[in-house]
């Protein structure tokens, strides 16, 4: 369980396909503190650490996953926002995350509002999610609040720390980014389609 609020970004050094499966070897700040079989976010999506050396360590990423996800698109100096797991005694300051992501989307839109960015994502139909305005999304494991929704595209505003602090300042219109929706709002969505096959 994580909760959106990026704590560093890593960088990928090496990338090994291994059957259909490709490990990362990736750097951080945080590598000394890694143990094998810890759950960590990269770009929102869960990953299980099975290798560490020195200031490197290493994650498998699975078919599936890398069809779900942007990680097949990451290239030996990509920079991907990271989150170790949630501790149960801490305080939830962003939202309720998983870590599966839903989705891929793409950037259709940036836009500098006078050091804040609002940033414009579209995806597909496929699920049926919905964004409401003020409801939660992860963009690359971010914990964000949706500014403007649309039918299948949402609008985030962006403050500058967040911007700075993450991989966001690298993304440009056309990349595709990792999004996870509410849990909340993906059980009300279900249940108001199963009430209305019922009736």
């Amino acid at each position: 369980m994580f909760t959106g609020i990026i704590e560093a970004v890593g960088v990928i050094e090496k990338i090994e396909e291994n059957g259909s499966n490709i490990n990362f070897t990736l750097s951080c700040p945080f590598t000394h503190e890694l143990k094998i079989d810890q759950s960590l976010a990269h770009n929102g999506c869960c990953l299980t650490v099975v290798e560490i050396s020195g200031s490197q360590y290493v994650v498998t990423a699975i078919n599936e996953t890398l069809v779900k996800t942007n990680l097949g698109k990451w290239q030996v100096g990509s920079v991907v926002n990271l989150e170790r797991c949630m501790m149960m005694n801490g305080r939830l300051d962003g939202h309720i995350v998983q870590g599966h992501v839903d989705h891929t989307g793409e950037i259709i839109g940036i836009e500098n509002k006078d050091g804040s960015y609002f940033v414009t994502v579209q995806y597909n139909s496929e699920g049926g999610f919905v964004t409401v305005p003020q409801g939660s999304i992860t963009v690359n494991g971010i914990s964000l609040t949706v500014a403007q929704s649309g039918d299948f595209q949402f609008s985030v505003a962006i403050i500058p720390y967040t911007w700075e602090s993450t991989n966001m300042k690298n993304v440009k219109i056309g990349d595709k980014v990792n999004l996870e929706f509410d849990i909340v709002g993906k059980y009300i969505a279900k249940l108001i389609n199963r009430q209305n096959d019922i009736y």
